[in-house]
């Protein structure tokens, strides 16, 4: 069998055995200006309400533990240590809690969010200060990644075997996948730790695209064998480690960009309605949950690197010849229609379904002021990341679509929504932007580049770290509006 070589890698931790298993109950945290979120009950789900700990008071938490509700195996001699790591752990979370609650008071009446973002250039990205219209809440993001940085613990469990296991792809549509598999395993970050009681969060390291290239029989459509070996994964970790059967899974995590992750998580029952699922296929009329799940930005790496042509956008001064610009193939519910209005109609709305190779895709989205975005078969498109990195207006056309971190940025600073019913208006939708509110929108564009940008090594505020700062609100649970 061929195994990819590109971000190959091989577990570098041993299997570590555990003396005991214990099951808490954990409460809904109760915070006092926030939002909590909790997950519906779906199916035979178990209420993320209840796999909280509880926030006895303002400043202290207390995990809620009856004896009664613990399972008698082989691992329930030691229950007092176990209570002790869990509430440790709690604890900083209570902390970070305050002082984000603290940051929402100092920002109610300041006018912060129509202030420009800054950086001491002394240190890089060391100093960046988020501020601007493209956040929610500027000041209570910065200080919820302030306390992720300070505190945040990942534990990567060391079980699986490659090439399905602790490797992903690096490079075309799915890139995402492997790049943030490869940063959390072998990066030079802060966020992993090796210890597993000091973990807020548990990382399942399987690919799902790498499950459909050696697992999947082409053509057969039968996403069985692919939940099989989820289930077959979570039952491994739950019978050697006591972390997935302390929460049933509320606190750990998988991430995949392909199209079936959805499909896949259903292997295990508690992955899919309890665990944060962090998937390119944020889709709410498919499972996808946003209260628990996390949207991820499908990034295309054509060879494994971003295009030399998007890394300089023109200045500006540089006049965009097109009103907007689409290229790609007739495929889901969205792009027939888009095609048969604007296909070959009109000379300021470029539309192809395929580009002539005379023709420079990159060139196109460089020269036209608004990039259109249309969901394919599934609801993301990497569309949307290159449009922003050649600062063209994304112009979002899709349904169910939650879009990448949603809970921090304000998209409507930096991108154009139109309801696929107005596919025929398009034209007279994007004309009447005025001016002055298209250069807004452009500045947005060039703000929000950082945090879709992939740096190797992974740099403070780029993508990397929004997934990480999108999953560390999930185990906050707390919505940062």
């Amino acid at each position: 069998m061929d195994i990819p070589r590109k971000c190959l890698l091989s577990p570098i931790l041993p299997l570590i055995l555990l003396s005991f298993i214990v099951v808490v109950v954990l409460r809904p945290v109760q915070l006092l200006k926030f939002t909590t979120i909790a997950a519906p009950k779906r199916g035979h789900s178990v209420s993320l309400d209840h796999l909280r700990m509880k926030l006895s008071g303002e400043n202290q938490l207390h995990a809620v533990v009856n004896s009664g509700e613990f399972r008698r195996n082989k691992f329930s001699d030691d229950r007092g240590a176990t209570r002790k790591k869990v509430g440790k752990v709690e604890q900083t979370l209570a902390a970070a809690r305050v002082s984000m609650r603290k940051a929402a008071s100092e920002s109610e009446g300041e006018r912060s969010n129509h202030t420009v973002a800054t950086t001491v250039h002394d240190g890089g990205d060391r100093h960046y200060v988020p501020a601007g219209a493209i956040y929610r809440n500027a000041r209570l993001f910065h200080r919820s990644y302030l306390e992720m940085e300070k505190i945040f613990k990942v534990y990567v469990y060391p079980e699986g075997e490659l090439p399905i296991a602790h490797d992903g792809p690096c490079k075309d549509i799915y890139s995402i996948e492997g790049r943030f598999l490869h940063e959390m395993e072998h990066g030079r970050g802060r966020f992993r730790t090796n210890d597993p009681n000091a973990a807020h969060v548990y990382f399942l390291p399987f690919s799902v695209t790498w499950m459909v290239k050696y697992l999947y029989t082409p053509l057969s459509y039968n996403v069985t064998p692919l939940q099989q070996f989820v289930s077959d994964y979570v039952r491994l970790i739950s019978m050697r480690h006591p972390f997935w059967n302390t929460t049933r899974g509320a606190d750990h995590f998988m991430l995949s960009c392909h199209d079936w992750a959805p499909h896949a998580s259903q292997g295990n029952p508690f992955l899919y309605n309890t665990s944060i699922r962090v998937m390119c296929n944020a889709n709410t009329s498919e499972g996808f949950n946003p209260r628990k799940d996390v949207s991820l930005p499908e990034i295309y790496l054509y060879g494994g690197e971003v295009s030399p042509k998007l890394l300089s956008p023109p200045s500006n001064n540089t006049p965009r010849r097109y009103l907007a610009f689409f290229s790609g193939g007739l495929h889901g519910p969205i792009r027939p229609s888009l095609l048969h209005h604007w296909k070959n109609h009109d000379a300021d709305i470029r539309v192809y379904e395929y580009l002539p190779k005379d023709l420079d895709y990159y060139s196109f989205m460089l020269n036209s002021k608004f990039c259109l975005c249309p969901s394919g078969h599934e609801v993301a498109s990497p569309r949307i990341v290159e449009a922003i990195y050649a600062e063209c207006v994304p112009v979002i056309l899709s349904k169910y679509y939650v879009l990448p971190f949603s809970d921090v940025l304000q998209w409507e600073a930096f991108s154009v929504q139109v309801d696929v019913s107005d596919i025929p208006r398009l034209k007279e939708i994007l004309s009447a932007i005025s001016e002055d509110e298209y250069w807004k929108l452009k500045e947005g564009v060039k703000a929000v580049r950082k945090h879709f940008t992939l740096n190797r090594p992974a740099k403070r505020f780029d993508v990397f770290h929004m997934i990480l700062h999108s999953i560390w609100l999930r185990r906050l649970n707390i919505q940062l509006r």
